[in-house]
């Protein structure tokens, strides 16, 4: 989600550097020039634009700046999102959304944290960007329509997750009177039936509660089956969904990974190479190296884990549907008379491989080697 910004242009005469600490009730902006004219810094409400405009022109006036002086301002990735983003823009204000992960923290055992030191070192670490020296990871920003083309499928997910812990709390409630039964059509009535293990009938309030959860249940699979629907309804005539349909004629891949591939990554990134798609995704390997010390860490996670765990479910997928591709007979050589651990291991490369080959069907139309095309 991130990418490397090694120097931003700073061509004029003069620069306004504004670093902003977004918290949940009150924001701290901290305020700078390219020469050595000392640090502003003022406190506004949070969500209050107005203030911030107000607070930069004071600041403005305070140097003598010409109103034609250009601003760079960043903030960390967080819980406001890109809104704050697109207001600075529209306001001609070059912003920087950087990657919070990448910004260098203390080590000591007790460090000074507080919004006020927070924002004088966001200031400091985007005056060094400018300047070049120092690297800067920031956050590619989507479009309203890339951002909003998102919903579906995390809201999916989401309830998927309800109604999985829902049901998963009925069954330890059952058990633990001795009952087993079988989530699914009939449940009600034989809710109803059920004796304990020590043959008695549910006590009232257990079977009140389990009633009202029932109910939970269905009303979330009516909300996935409405969202599926949407969703079919979207690939079969929606013409920005073109991608998604062509990863859907690949055997092995239904509509929820296909869409779930499209939205969250080759919808809106424009890749160069593999590299770059298995950084993104967390999928690169993390080799750790100091004097003597060498060992493999595993992959980074430092991507996107939505695509990351659906690569990872379609690579099992893969091996089931597409036994004759080129990537399922590599993996099968290299790890299939492996142990259970190196099989593991093998279907994240697989992963990697898989999605890398993915970007390059939809992106160049390159069929993966020793694929099958569903039949119409």
């Amino acid at each position: 989600m991130s990418k490397t910004t090694r120097h931003v242009e700073c061509s004029a005469d003069r620069t306004m550097f504004v670093a902003l600490e977004l918290g949940a009730c009150s924001w701290r902006l901290a305020v700078g020039t390219d020469r050595q004219d000392g640090v502003r810094e003022y406190a506004v409400k949070a969500g209050d634009l107005g203030a911030v405009w107000a607070k930069l022109e004071r600041a403005r006036a305070h140097w003598g700046l010409a109103a034609s002086t250009p601003v760079v301002s960043c903030y960390e990735a967080g819980r406001d999102g890109f809104w704050v983003h697109r207001a600075l823009t529209a306001r001609g204000i070059r912003n920087l959304v950087l990657d919070a992960t990448s910004i260098e923290r203390d080590r000591r055992a007790k460090v000074v944290k507080t919004d006020r030191v927070d924002a004088a070192r966001l200031l400091e670490l985007l005056q060094l960007g400018c300047a070049g020296r120092k690297r800067l990871r920031e956050v590619r920003v989507p479009s309203v329509e890339e951002e909003d083309a998102r919903h579906r499928e995390r809201e999916y997910s989401g309830v998927q997750a309800a109604r999985t812990a829902v049901t998963n709390r009925m069954t330890s409630l059952l058990v633990a009177q001795g009952i087993r039964l079988r989530m699914g059509r009939g449940f009600a009535a034989a809710l109803a039936q059920a004796r304990t293990g020590d043959g008695h009938a549910l006590p009232p309030q257990l079977h009140g509660r389990l009633t009202r959860d029932w109910a939970a249940v269905e009303a979330l699979t009516a909300r996935l089956a409405g969202l599926e629907a949407a969703r079919h309804q979207t690939v079969r005539t929606d013409a920005g969904a073109a991608q998604t349909r062509a990863l859907v004629q690949l055997r092995g891949i239904g509509e929820r990974s296909a869409a779930v591939f499209v939205t969250e990554l080759f919808a809106w990134r424009a890749f160069r190479n593999g590299r770059e798609v298995g950084a993104v995704t967390g999928l690169a390997p993390a080799p750790y190296q100091s004097g003597q010390q060498a060992r493999d860490q595993g992959i980074s996670k430092a991507g996107n884990w939505r695509v990351r765990t659906m690569a990872v479910e379609i690579a099992w997928c893969w091996l089931q549907f597409q036994p004759e591709s080129a990537l399922a007979r590599w993996y099968q050589g290299r790890f299939g008379g492996g142990s259970a651990r190196q099989r593991r291991i093998g279907i994240v490369a697989l992963a990697r491989k898989l999605l890398i080959a993915l970007w390059r069907y939809v992106d160049a139309g390159v069929i993966p080697d020793g694929a099958r095309l569903k039949t119409a």
